[in-house]
């Protein structure tokens, strides 16, 4: 089973999502209006980070998906298979995570330099 699961975690499908996204820290959480611009809220020990579409954002983030495809819950190692070759290609990356799968950031300047390191290791990278 072990081979099953790390074969799964090595040949994932990533989608990249429409637009771009920005990373905000709002004084008040409470104040954040449940949007569809709103991609994650994030509940720190230090406070509160809002993952919101802005596609005219400076300092703009790209969102890969790899939920599409269903995968055991408990399966190890997929988040790590798509951000070890990330961090080996010096590629920064914001995460968040849900039940049914992983959201990966990127630097959007950088989203074509992320998928062809991600193709490397296996993966699709569909957009």
């Amino acid at each position: 089973m072990e081979d099953l699961t790390m074969s799964v975690a090595d040949h994932q499908t990533l989608r990249v999502l429409d637009g771009s996204y920005v990373l905000d820290r709002p004084a008040d959480v409470t104040e954040v209006i449940p949007r569809a611009d709103l991609l994650a809220v994030v509940f720190g020990p230090d406070g509160s980070t809002v993952m919101r579409r802005d596609d005219t954002g400076e300092d703009a983030w790209s969102a890969l998906w790899n939920g599409d495809a269903a995968h055991d819950v408990q399966a190890t190692g997929m988040l790590s298979a798509i951000v070890a070759p990330l961090a080996a290609g010096d590629l920064p990356v914001w995460v968040v995570s849900s039940y049914d799968g992983d959201l990966v950031l990127v630097p959007t300047d950088r989203l074509d330099e992320a998928s062809e390191v991600l193709q490397a290791a296996g993966h699709q990278v569909r957009r």
